[in-house]
Protein backbone atom coordinates (compact mmCIF):
# COMPACT_ATOMS: atom_id res chain seq x y z
CA UNK A 1 0.00 0.00 0.00
CA UNK A 2 1.50 3.41 -0.40
CA UNK A 3 2.72 5.55 2.33
CA UNK A 4 -0.13 7.86 3.16
CA UNK A 5 -0.33 11.20 1.54
CA UNK A 6 2.59 10.31 -0.99
CA UNK A 7 2.62 10.36 -4.49
CA UNK A 8 5.53 10.31 -6.79
CA UNK A 9 5.78 14.57 -7.39
CA UNK A 10 5.02 14.72 -3.22
CA UNK A 11 8.71 15.82 -3.21
CA UNK A 12 8.14 18.45 -4.89
CA UNK A 13 6.13 20.69 -2.05
CA UNK A 14 9.42 19.73 0.29
CA UNK A 15 12.89 21.53 0.80
CA UNK A 16 15.22 20.37 -1.47
CA UNK A 17 19.28 20.42 -1.37
CA UNK A 18 22.02 19.22 -4.13
CA UNK A 19 19.42 20.41 -6.58
CA UNK A 20 20.73 21.79 -10.41
CA UNK A 21 19.37 25.05 -11.72
CA UNK A 22 18.07 24.65 -15.12
CA UNK A 23 17.80 27.87 -16.85
CA UNK A 24 15.20 26.76 -19.38
CA UNK A 25 11.98 25.09 -16.99
CA UNK A 26 10.00 24.22 -20.34
CA UNK A 27 12.86 22.00 -21.74
CA UNK A 28 12.96 20.41 -18.50
CA UNK A 29 9.53 19.95 -18.40
CA UNK A 30 9.32 18.66 -22.12
CA UNK A 31 12.10 16.58 -21.06
CA UNK A 32 10.86 14.51 -18.13
CA UNK A 33 7.17 13.79 -19.62
CA UNK A 34 8.83 12.25 -22.53
CA UNK A 35 11.10 9.84 -19.82
CA UNK A 36 7.42 9.18 -18.29
CA UNK A 37 6.46 7.52 -21.92
CA UNK A 38 9.86 5.42 -22.00
CA UNK A 39 10.17 1.62 -20.79
CA UNK A 40 11.05 1.26 -17.29
CA UNK A 41 14.47 -0.07 -17.13
CA UNK A 42 14.13 -2.13 -14.31
CA UNK A 43 11.48 -4.64 -13.40
CA UNK A 44 9.47 -4.09 -9.62
CA UNK A 45 9.47 -8.33 -9.48
CA UNK A 46 13.40 -7.87 -10.09
CA UNK A 47 13.68 -4.80 -6.98
CA UNK A 48 11.72 -7.41 -5.00
CA UNK A 49 14.35 -10.46 -5.38
CA UNK A 50 17.02 -8.29 -4.49
CA UNK A 51 15.19 -7.27 -1.56
CA UNK A 52 14.69 -10.82 -0.66
CA UNK A 53 18.17 -11.32 -1.42
CA UNK A 54 19.63 -7.92 1.03
CA UNK A 55 17.09 -9.49 3.41
CA UNK A 56 19.25 -12.79 4.06
CA UNK A 57 22.30 -10.15 4.41
CA UNK A 58 20.57 -8.68 7.12
CA UNK A 59 20.06 -11.89 9.22
CA UNK A 60 23.95 -13.23 8.74
CA UNK A 61 23.11 -15.31 5.23
CA UNK A 62 24.53 -13.66 2.96
CA UNK A 63 27.36 -11.01 2.32
CA UNK A 64 26.01 -7.69 -0.11
CA UNK A 65 29.30 -6.51 -2.44
CA UNK A 66 28.36 -3.23 -3.74
CA UNK A 67 30.67 -1.11 -6.25
CA UNK A 68 31.42 0.45 -9.14
CA UNK A 69 32.42 4.11 -10.62
CA UNK A 70 31.76 7.40 -8.39
CA UNK A 71 30.42 8.54 -11.52
CA UNK A 72 29.88 7.24 -14.50
CA UNK A 73 30.82 9.09 -17.46
CA UNK A 74 28.98 9.40 -21.08
CA UNK A 75 32.84 9.09 -22.70
CA UNK A 76 33.17 5.63 -20.75
CA UNK A 77 30.31 4.09 -22.72
CA UNK A 78 32.04 0.99 -24.21
CA UNK A 79 31.48 -2.55 -23.99
CA UNK A 80 35.44 -3.26 -22.60
CA UNK A 81 34.64 -0.68 -20.00
CA UNK A 82 31.55 -2.25 -18.50
CA UNK A 83 32.86 -5.62 -19.15
CA UNK A 84 36.08 -5.35 -17.27
CA UNK A 85 33.79 -3.51 -14.11
CA UNK A 86 31.65 -6.03 -14.07
CA UNK A 87 34.56 -8.92 -14.28
CA UNK A 88 36.18 -7.59 -11.50
CA UNK A 89 33.06 -7.53 -9.23
CA UNK A 90 32.35 -11.03 -10.26
CA UNK A 91 36.71 -12.17 -8.98
CA UNK A 92 35.72 -10.10 -5.93
CA UNK A 93 32.33 -11.84 -5.48
CA UNK A 94 33.90 -15.33 -5.75
CA UNK A 95 36.76 -14.40 -3.30
CA UNK A 96 34.21 -13.66 -0.90
CA UNK A 97 31.86 -16.55 -1.01
CA UNK A 98 34.57 -19.19 -0.45
CA UNK A 99 35.93 -16.48 2.39
CA UNK A 100 32.75 -15.53 4.12
CA UNK A 101 31.02 -18.97 3.22
CA UNK A 102 27.91 -17.22 2.68
CA UNK A 103 26.25 -16.08 -0.81
CA UNK A 104 27.17 -12.85 -2.34
CA UNK A 105 24.69 -10.50 -3.11
CA UNK A 106 26.29 -8.37 -6.45
CA UNK A 107 25.16 -4.52 -7.00
CA UNK A 108 26.85 -2.85 -9.18
CA UNK A 109 27.08 1.14 -9.10
CA UNK A 110 26.38 1.02 -12.80
CA UNK A 111 23.57 1.90 -15.71
CA UNK A 112 22.18 4.98 -13.64
CA UNK A 113 24.96 6.57 -11.40
CA UNK A 114 25.68 9.73 -13.50
CA UNK A 115 24.51 12.07 -10.70
CA UNK A 116 26.72 13.47 -7.96
CA UNK A 117 26.55 15.75 -5.33
CA UNK A 118 28.96 18.83 -4.58
CA UNK A 119 30.12 20.54 -1.70
CA UNK A 120 29.52 23.95 -3.21
CA UNK A 121 26.97 25.40 -5.81
CA UNK A 122 30.17 26.94 -7.80
CA UNK A 123 33.62 26.19 -8.20
CA UNK A 124 36.02 28.74 -8.99
CA UNK A 125 39.53 28.41 -11.22
CA UNK A 126 41.94 31.85 -11.99
CA UNK A 127 39.46 34.24 -10.95
CA UNK A 128 36.72 32.74 -13.05
CA UNK A 129 33.37 30.97 -11.12
CA UNK A 130 31.06 28.58 -12.89
CA UNK A 131 28.42 26.13 -11.83
CA UNK A 132 29.90 22.83 -10.39
CA UNK A 133 30.26 20.12 -11.96
CA UNK A 134 27.03 17.72 -10.97
CA UNK A 135 27.81 14.10 -13.09
CA UNK A 136 27.16 14.36 -16.83
CA UNK A 137 23.43 14.05 -16.98
CA UNK A 138 23.38 17.85 -15.45
CA UNK A 139 26.34 19.52 -17.16
CA UNK A 140 29.76 18.58 -18.76
CA UNK A 141 33.43 18.51 -16.73
CA UNK A 142 34.88 20.97 -18.84
CA UNK A 143 35.16 23.82 -17.30
CA UNK A 144 33.68 26.13 -19.42
CA UNK A 145 30.34 28.13 -19.13
CA UNK A 146 28.42 26.25 -21.74
CA UNK A 147 29.50 22.96 -20.47
CA UNK A 148 28.53 23.83 -17.07
CA UNK A 149 24.91 24.60 -18.27
CA UNK A 150 22.42 22.30 -17.10
CA UNK A 151 20.63 20.55 -19.94
CA UNK A 152 18.15 18.28 -19.71
CA UNK A 153 17.91 16.67 -22.62
CA UNK A 154 21.39 14.56 -20.73
CA UNK A 155 18.55 12.97 -18.67
CA UNK A 156 17.31 11.30 -21.97
CA UNK A 157 20.91 10.39 -22.76
CA UNK A 158 21.73 9.10 -19.20
CA UNK A 159 18.71 7.10 -19.57
CA UNK A 160 20.16 5.37 -23.26
CA UNK A 161 23.06 4.98 -21.93
CA UNK A 162 21.77 3.00 -18.78
CA UNK A 163 19.31 1.20 -21.26
CA UNK A 164 22.46 -0.09 -23.32
CA UNK A 165 24.39 -0.60 -20.09
CA UNK A 166 21.78 -2.89 -18.73
CA UNK A 167 21.38 -5.02 -21.34
CA UNK A 168 25.13 -6.27 -21.48
CA UNK A 169 25.48 -6.64 -17.97
CA UNK A 170 22.23 -8.99 -18.29
CA UNK A 171 24.19 -10.99 -21.33
CA UNK A 172 27.36 -11.16 -19.18
CA UNK A 173 25.35 -12.24 -16.50
CA UNK A 174 22.81 -15.23 -17.99
CA UNK A 175 25.44 -15.90 -21.08
CA UNK A 176 28.09 -18.28 -19.66
CA UNK A 177 30.38 -14.82 -19.08
CA UNK A 178 29.34 -15.48 -15.14
CA UNK A 179 30.25 -19.06 -15.27
CA UNK A 180 32.37 -20.05 -12.09
CA UNK A 181 34.99 -21.52 -13.46
CA UNK A 182 35.87 -19.29 -15.78
CA UNK A 183 35.83 -16.12 -13.50
CA UNK A 184 38.11 -18.81 -10.89
CA UNK A 185 40.54 -18.59 -13.93
CA UNK A 186 40.95 -14.88 -13.83
CA UNK A 187 41.60 -14.65 -10.04
CA UNK A 188 44.57 -17.15 -10.53
CA UNK A 189 46.34 -15.10 -12.83
CA UNK A 190 46.27 -12.34 -10.04
CA UNK A 191 47.15 -14.53 -7.41
CA UNK A 192 50.32 -15.46 -9.80
CA UNK A 193 50.90 -11.35 -10.45
CA UNK A 194 50.28 -10.44 -6.65
CA UNK A 195 52.98 -9.85 -4.55
CA UNK A 196 50.67 -11.10 -1.66
CA UNK A 197 50.55 -14.74 -3.79
CA UNK A 198 51.37 -16.30 -0.97
CA UNK A 199 48.51 -15.44 1.00
CA UNK A 200 45.82 -16.02 -1.13
CA UNK A 201 47.50 -19.32 -2.46
CA UNK A 202 45.39 -20.94 0.01
CA UNK A 203 42.30 -19.67 -0.36
CA UNK A 204 42.76 -20.15 -4.11
CA UNK A 205 43.68 -23.79 -3.75
CA UNK A 206 40.26 -24.26 -2.00
CA UNK A 207 37.90 -22.81 -4.80
CA UNK A 208 39.65 -25.46 -7.26
CA UNK A 209 39.13 -28.09 -5.10
CA UNK A 210 35.28 -27.30 -4.60
CA UNK A 211 35.11 -26.65 -8.40
CA UNK A 212 36.69 -29.66 -8.90
CA UNK A 213 34.14 -31.76 -6.71
CA UNK A 214 31.18 -30.24 -8.08
CA UNK A 215 32.42 -31.12 -11.40
CA UNK A 216 33.19 -34.74 -10.86
CA UNK A 217 29.76 -35.00 -9.27
CA UNK A 218 28.15 -33.90 -12.22
CA UNK A 219 27.14 -30.11 -10.63
CA UNK A 220 29.11 -27.95 -12.68
CA UNK A 221 26.46 -27.40 -15.51
CA UNK A 222 24.14 -26.11 -12.84
CA UNK A 223 22.25 -22.37 -13.45
CA UNK A 224 23.86 -21.25 -10.23
CA UNK A 225 27.78 -22.04 -11.71
CA UNK A 226 26.77 -21.15 -15.16
CA UNK A 227 24.96 -17.85 -14.13
CA UNK A 228 24.32 -15.19 -11.71
CA UNK A 229 21.97 -12.47 -10.47
CA UNK A 230 23.94 -9.08 -10.82
CA UNK A 231 21.37 -5.95 -9.57
CA UNK A 232 22.57 -2.15 -10.24
CA UNK A 233 22.18 0.89 -8.35
CA UNK A 234 23.42 4.57 -7.49
CA UNK A 235 22.13 8.16 -5.81
CA UNK A 236 18.60 8.84 -6.09
CA UNK A 237 19.72 12.23 -6.63
CA UNK A 238 18.09 14.37 -9.65
CA UNK A 239 14.57 13.38 -8.46
CA UNK A 240 12.75 14.48 -11.92
CA UNK A 241 14.58 11.93 -13.37
CA UNK A 242 13.60 9.43 -10.76
CA UNK A 243 10.16 10.57 -10.79
CA UNK A 244 9.78 10.25 -14.34
CA UNK A 245 11.05 6.96 -14.60
CA UNK A 246 8.48 5.58 -11.46
CA UNK A 247 6.01 3.19 -12.84
CA UNK A 248 2.91 1.57 -11.18
CA UNK A 249 3.46 -2.24 -10.70
CA UNK A 250 0.62 -4.03 -12.65
CA UNK A 251 0.57 -7.23 -10.27
CA UNK A 252 0.49 -5.66 -6.63
CA UNK A 253 -0.31 -1.44 -7.39
CA UNK A 254 2.81 -0.66 -5.79
CA UNK A 255 4.96 2.49 -7.04
CA UNK A 256 8.63 1.15 -8.23
CA UNK A 257 11.69 3.65 -9.41
CA UNK A 258 12.30 2.07 -12.62
CA UNK A 259 15.90 3.57 -13.33
CA UNK A 260 17.52 1.18 -10.80
CA UNK A 261 16.75 -1.82 -8.17
CA UNK A 262 18.07 -0.12 -5.53
CA UNK A 263 18.75 3.33 -4.80
CA UNK A 264 20.07 5.55 -1.65
CA UNK A 265 19.83 8.90 -0.16
CA UNK A 266 23.33 10.86 0.24
CA UNK A 267 24.95 12.13 3.26
CA UNK A 268 23.84 15.46 2.19
CA UNK A 269 20.38 14.67 1.37
CA UNK A 270 18.83 12.89 4.43
CA UNK A 271 16.74 15.24 6.15
CA UNK A 272 13.91 13.77 7.40
CA UNK A 273 11.36 16.41 5.83
CA UNK A 274 13.63 17.15 2.74
CA UNK A 275 12.68 16.26 -0.72
CA UNK A 276 15.17 13.10 -1.23
CA UNK A 277 13.65 11.61 1.96
CA UNK A 278 10.40 11.75 0.74
CA UNK A 279 10.37 10.79 -2.91
CA UNK A 280 12.39 7.29 -1.53
CA UNK A 281 9.82 6.48 1.66
CA UNK A 282 6.76 5.92 -0.60
CA UNK A 283 8.82 3.44 -3.12
CA UNK A 284 8.68 -0.17 -2.74
CA UNK A 285 11.85 -0.62 -4.34
CA UNK A 286 15.03 -1.49 -1.35
CA UNK A 287 16.38 1.57 -0.53
CA UNK A 288 19.83 2.39 1.03
CA UNK A 289 21.04 5.33 3.41
CA UNK A 290 24.43 6.87 3.56
CA UNK A 291 24.92 7.61 7.54
CA UNK A 292 28.51 9.85 7.81
CA UNK A 293 30.26 10.97 11.17
CA UNK A 294 27.55 13.70 11.68
CA UNK A 295 24.72 11.66 12.15
CA UNK A 296 22.54 11.55 15.52
CA UNK A 297 21.50 8.81 16.91
CA UNK A 298 17.91 10.08 17.42
CA UNK A 299 17.93 11.47 13.89
CA UNK A 300 19.04 8.11 12.48
CA UNK A 301 16.10 5.80 14.17
CA UNK A 302 13.40 8.35 13.12
CA UNK A 303 14.64 8.25 9.37
CA UNK A 304 14.48 4.24 9.59
CA UNK A 305 11.05 4.78 10.88
CA UNK A 306 9.94 7.02 7.82
CA UNK A 307 11.53 5.09 4.90
CA UNK A 308 11.15 1.61 6.15
CA UNK A 309 7.53 2.13 8.72
CA UNK A 310 6.88 -1.14 8.04
CA UNK A 311 10.23 -2.72 9.89
CA UNK A 312 10.74 -5.23 6.75
CA UNK A 313 13.95 -6.77 6.73
CA UNK A 314 15.80 -5.76 3.18
CA UNK A 315 13.74 -2.77 2.52
CA UNK A 316 16.08 -0.23 4.17
CA UNK A 317 20.01 -0.83 3.83
CA UNK A 318 22.50 2.15 6.07
CA UNK A 319 25.68 2.36 4.35
CA UNK A 320 28.36 3.44 7.07
CA UNK A 321 30.65 6.32 5.43
CA UNK A 322 32.59 7.48 8.41
CA UNK A 323 36.06 7.44 7.86
CA UNK A 324 39.42 5.57 9.46
CA UNK A 325 39.90 7.69 12.45
CA UNK A 326 36.40 8.22 13.30
CA UNK A 327 34.53 5.02 12.84
CA UNK A 328 35.19 3.66 16.49
CA UNK A 329 34.10 6.83 18.32
CA UNK A 330 30.84 7.46 15.60
CA UNK A 331 29.89 4.15 14.67
CA UNK A 332 28.94 1.95 18.14
CA UNK A 333 26.32 4.71 19.05
CA UNK A 334 24.46 4.42 15.92
CA UNK A 335 24.06 0.62 15.67
CA UNK A 336 23.41 0.43 19.47
CA UNK A 337 20.23 3.14 19.11
CA UNK A 338 18.80 1.64 15.82
CA UNK A 339 19.12 -2.13 17.70
CA UNK A 340 17.53 -0.63 20.66
CA UNK A 341 14.75 0.69 18.58
CA UNK A 342 14.40 -2.76 17.14
CA UNK A 343 14.53 -1.41 13.61
CA UNK A 344 15.14 -4.36 10.77
CA UNK A 345 17.68 -3.02 8.45
CA UNK A 346 21.43 -4.19 6.17
CA UNK A 347 24.33 -2.39 7.54
CA UNK A 348 27.20 -1.84 4.92
CA UNK A 349 30.62 -0.06 5.18
CA UNK A 350 31.83 2.68 2.87
CA UNK A 351 35.38 2.80 3.29
CA UNK A 352 35.98 5.00 0.95
CA UNK A 353 34.39 8.35 1.58
CA UNK A 354 35.59 9.21 4.71
CA UNK A 355 39.13 8.31 3.71
CA UNK A 356 39.43 11.30 0.80
CA UNK A 357 42.44 13.24 1.23
CA UNK A 358 44.52 15.13 -1.35
CA UNK A 359 47.95 15.23 -2.95
CA UNK A 360 48.88 18.38 -4.29
CA UNK A 361 46.30 18.85 -7.24
CA UNK A 362 44.67 15.17 -6.72
CA UNK A 363 42.31 14.09 -4.74
CA UNK A 364 43.09 10.41 -3.28
CA UNK A 365 42.51 7.31 -0.78
CA UNK A 366 44.97 5.57 1.12
CA UNK A 367 44.56 1.80 0.45
CA UNK A 368 45.59 1.08 3.95
CA UNK A 369 42.76 4.10 5.66
CA UNK A 370 40.10 1.97 3.47
CA UNK A 371 40.93 -1.72 4.92
CA UNK A 372 41.23 -0.20 8.18
CA UNK A 373 38.04 1.42 8.19
CA UNK A 374 36.52 -1.79 7.06
CA UNK A 375 38.03 -4.17 10.10
CA UNK A 376 36.70 -1.52 12.18
CA UNK A 377 33.01 -1.82 10.59
CA UNK A 378 33.39 -5.54 11.58
CA UNK A 379 35.05 -4.79 14.93
CA UNK A 380 31.67 -2.81 16.18
CA UNK A 381 29.48 -4.98 15.09
CA UNK A 382 31.39 -7.83 16.55
CA UNK A 383 30.81 -5.43 20.32
CA UNK A 384 27.54 -5.03 19.89
CA UNK A 385 26.20 -7.87 18.44
CA UNK A 386 24.94 -6.92 15.33
CA UNK A 387 25.33 -7.90 12.07
CA UNK A 388 28.17 -6.41 9.10
CA UNK A 389 26.05 -7.19 5.85
CA UNK A 390 28.56 -6.08 3.41
CA UNK A 391 30.33 -3.42 1.92
CA UNK A 392 30.27 -0.42 -1.01
CA UNK A 393 33.21 0.65 -2.42
CA UNK A 394 33.88 2.91 -5.53
CA UNK A 395 36.06 1.27 -7.79
CA UNK A 396 36.66 0.19 -11.42
CA UNK A 397 38.50 -2.53 -13.93
CA UNK A 398 40.35 -0.18 -15.51
CA UNK A 399 44.52 -0.07 -13.96
CA UNK A 400 43.97 3.42 -13.05
CA UNK A 401 45.96 5.46 -10.51
CA UNK A 402 44.05 6.89 -7.88
CA UNK A 403 43.98 5.64 -4.78
CA UNK A 404 47.56 5.49 -2.59
CA UNK A 405 49.02 1.99 -1.14
CA UNK A 406 48.08 -1.88 -2.04
CA UNK A 407 50.14 -4.86 -2.84
CA UNK A 408 51.55 -3.29 -5.49
CA UNK A 409 52.84 0.15 -3.40
CA UNK A 410 51.05 3.02 -5.41
CA UNK A 411 53.28 5.90 -4.30
CA UNK A 412 52.08 9.70 -4.54
CA UNK A 413 54.40 9.87 -7.89
CA UNK A 414 52.03 7.45 -9.43
CA UNK A 415 48.85 9.07 -9.16
CA UNK A 416 49.39 11.59 -12.16
CA UNK A 417 49.95 8.12 -14.42
CA UNK A 418 46.46 7.13 -15.16
CA UNK A 419 44.44 9.56 -12.89
CA UNK A 420 40.99 9.16 -14.84
CA UNK A 421 38.29 9.92 -12.94
CA UNK A 422 35.72 13.45 -13.10
CA UNK A 423 34.99 13.01 -9.43
CA UNK A 424 36.11 10.79 -6.80
CA UNK A 425 39.48 8.29 -6.59
CA UNK A 426 38.36 4.79 -7.18
CA UNK A 427 40.12 1.40 -6.42
CA UNK A 428 41.78 0.14 -9.67
CA UNK A 429 41.43 -3.66 -10.37
CA UNK A 430 43.90 -4.63 -8.56
CA UNK A 431 43.19 -2.94 -5.27
CA UNK A 432 39.72 -4.22 -5.89
CA UNK A 433 40.38 -7.55 -5.92
CA UNK A 434 42.97 -7.46 -2.85
CA UNK A 435 40.53 -5.63 -0.62
CA UNK A 436 38.05 -8.52 -1.79
CA UNK A 437 41.26 -11.19 -0.74
CA UNK A 438 41.53 -9.23 3.05
CA UNK A 439 38.10 -8.82 3.41
CA UNK A 440 37.76 -12.94 2.83
CA UNK A 441 40.59 -13.36 4.97
CA UNK A 442 38.31 -11.25 8.38
CA UNK A 443 35.39 -13.34 7.42
CA UNK A 444 37.03 -16.66 7.74
CA UNK A 445 38.53 -15.47 11.05
CA UNK A 446 35.33 -14.07 12.61
CA UNK A 447 33.58 -17.29 10.91
CA UNK A 448 36.19 -19.70 13.07
CA UNK A 449 36.42 -17.28 15.95
CA UNK A 450 32.54 -17.08 16.89
CA UNK A 451 29.48 -18.85 14.79
CA UNK A 452 27.19 -16.33 12.97
CA UNK A 453 24.40 -14.48 14.68
CA UNK A 454 21.12 -16.25 14.70
CA UNK A 455 18.67 -15.29 12.21
CA UNK A 456 16.38 -12.33 13.34
CA UNK A 457 13.21 -12.64 11.57
CA UNK A 458 11.68 -9.52 9.93
CA UNK A 459 8.91 -7.81 11.58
Amino acid sequence: MTARGWHPGSWRDMPIRQVPEYPDQAKLAEAEARLAQWPPLVFAGEARRLKAALAKAGQGQAFVLQGGDCAESFSDFTANIIRDTFRVLLQMAVVLTFGGGTPVVKLGRMAGQFAKPRSSDVETKDGVTLPSYRGDIVNGPDFTAAARIPDPARMEFAYMQSAGTLNLLRAFATGGYADLHQVHRWNLGFVERSPLASRYQDLAARIDETLGFMQACGMSDLPQVRETDFYTSHESLLLGYEQALTRVDSTTGDHYACSAHFLWIGDRTRQPDGAHVEFLRGVKNPIGLKVGPTSDPDDLVRLTELLNPENEMGRLTLISRMGADKIEAKLPPLLRAVKRAGRNVVWLSDPMHGNTTSVGAYKTRPFDAILTEVRRFFDAHAAEGTQPGGVHVEMTGQEVTECLGGAHRLSEADLALRYQTFCDPRLNAEQSLELAFLIAEELKARRIAAPALPARAAE
